[in-house]
């Protein structure tokens, strides 16, 4: 189950932000194996002067539509993190046209212990995950 926080631009339709929801999810769980309802999505919008995502030398070139995901999830094989950062970009490139240059993805892994869904509990410790 990975939390996906997904940090854009202001100014992108409610369409638009749902549908890179829905691209996402869709890719996280068939590339990441995700569980039914597994879905932890939390975007944030920034004015254009708060992000500033360059390119490490790389020579991409960046938009307004610049995305970066920030997954934090249980370990993931390194296979299954590239095939999903592959389709997340060519699903969001078929899908709503947005540039491959355009979308930064970074993965950071935690345990089981370092997760609490409610009720003050740690579901996959006490058996209720």
């Amino acid at each position: 189950m990975p939390l996906m926080r997904i940090d854009m631009i202001k100014g992108r339709s409610k369409k638009e932000i749902k549908e890179i929801l829905d691209i996402s999810y869709k890719v996280a769980t068939d590339e990441l194996h995700l569980l039914p309802r597994d879905r932890y999505q939390v975007v944030t919008q920034h004015e254009p002067e708060e992000m500033i995502i360059w390119d490490v030398g790389l020579g991409l070139e960046r938009t307004d539509k610049v995305l970066l995901f920030s997954l934090t999830s249980s370990p993931r094989e390194e296979i299954d993190k590239e095939h999903f950062y592959k389709n997340l970009v060519k699903a969001l490139h078929e899908g709503i046209g947005i540039s491959p240059a355009d979308v930064m993805i970074n993965i950071t892994s935690n345990t089981k212990a370092d997760w609490s869904f409610g009720n003050g509990e740690a579901q996959f410790l006490n058996g209720k995950l």
